[in-house]
């Protein structure tokens, strides 16, 4: 549901949107209206152009993320006409279309019908579009336990899981349109890009059997514009390589792969002075990175998005703009002090317009 929106807010954005050359005509005219609109509860009408460039300007702003340097590149999907989950479904498949293309991955965001006074907002339960299930069994996780609670709610609505679950079977959709129940929509499979995991040269690394999604699509963080509110704003870029290697493949409360690794490797485990730690997540993050460019998929290391980082401070810094960063989240999580981006100061300012963690994560 919609809250009056704040006219500083509206007023901030639209001075920015006039000074970078997106509002035409008068901004006293074009505040008033949106400021009115505002007040009644109303979603902020933005043009296509105004909705494109507060999305971009959402993922320059947005203090998290290291891979700033391409923004301005970011095709924005305007759906904001869609507010149906059979609508939405098909919108969907688009997206991951036009993202993927077998691994030359595009930046892409689809903006849905915004949240207003009296009506929820279209909504999409999956944290993200391609993730894999995670299964209670036992006392233990079969897959990713980071989707335990939507894998129990997608077989609460019917959702029926192969006959032989493993550890990376595909989660459905579960779509609300706006004002509508849970929906289940199956994964258009023919377009997810998964890529087989293996090692230049440990041979038996490919016999681990893990794979991974090419395209994050991200889908649990809101857009929010000039007070406005659009809680089903998928957007999607490419992965820097530790995403895969170090979280997602080898957090303890995800994968938890390294004790495997460490063990086929041979490493010593029963001490942490012998490193096996680092020693695994060395491979690990080199058998992602070596897949992904066998594969033919766009892929970033930690080295290079820090040094890309660095390009995109200096150009934010020659426009006169401050860059507003989370240190935490900056610095890779492997070799963090021999990137560039662990020494440098950061601060996050809250900037405008943003993203907003969302209120569909289960």
């Amino acid at each position: 549901m919609a809250a009056p929106a704040d006219p500083g807010e509206i007023y901030d954005f639209f001075r920015l949107a006039e000074a970078e050359g997106v509002v035409t005509g008068p901004l006293p005219a074009r505040v008033a209206v949106a400021t009115a609109d505002g007040a009644a509860g109303r979603a902020v009408a933005l043009s296509t152009a105004e909705l494109a460039f507060a999305a971009r300007v959402a993922w320059r702003n947005q203090a998290r993320c290291i891979g700033r340097l391409y923004w301005r590149s970011l095709r924005v999907r305007d759906c904001r006409a869609v507010t149906n989950s059979v609508g939405m479904y098909t919108a969907l498949c688009e997206h991951l279309e036009l993202a993927t293309r077998d691994g030359d991955i595009r930046p892409v965001m689809t903006v849905f019908a915004p949240a207003e006074r009296g009506h929820a907002g279209p909504l999409i339960r999956n944290r993200q579009l391609v993730s894999y299930a995670g299964y209670r069994e036992r006392g233990a996780v079969l897959g990713d336990p980071l989707n335990c609670a939507l894998t129990a709610e997608a077989l609460a609505l019917g959702w029926e899981p192969p006959e032989v679950r493993t550890a990376f079977d595909l989660l459905p959709w579960i779509l609300l349109g706006r004002d509508e129940r849970p929906a289940l929509y199956p994964v258009p499979r023919s377009l997810v890009k998964e890529v087989s995991l293996s090692h230049p040269t440990l041979p038996w690394f490919r016999e681990l059997g893990l794979k991974w999604y090419a395209v994050p699509v991200v889908c649990d963080m809101a857009l929010r514009v000039a007070g406005t509110e659009y809680p089903a704003a998928p957007f999607s870029g490419w992965y820097m390589g530790t995403e895969i290697g170090s979280r997602n493949l080898a957090d303890e409360g995800r994968y938890n792969l390294l004790p495997v690794v460490a063990e086929k490797m041979g490493l010593r485990t029963e001490t942490p002075t012998s490193l096996w730690k680092e020693r695994a997540l060395v491979e690990l993050n080199a058998a992602v990175l070596h897949s992904f460019a066998a594969a033919g998929c766009r892929i970033v290391d930690h080295h290079t998005a820090s040094e890309e980082f660095g390009r995109f401070c200096a150009q934010e810094q020659a426009a006169g703009r401050d860059v507003s960063a989370a240190w935490d989240w900056i610095v890779p999580p492997l070799a963090g002090s021999a990137t560039p981006v662990f020494h440098q100061p950061m601060c996050d300012f809250g900037l405008r317009p943003e993203f907003v963690r969302g209120p569909q994560a289960p």
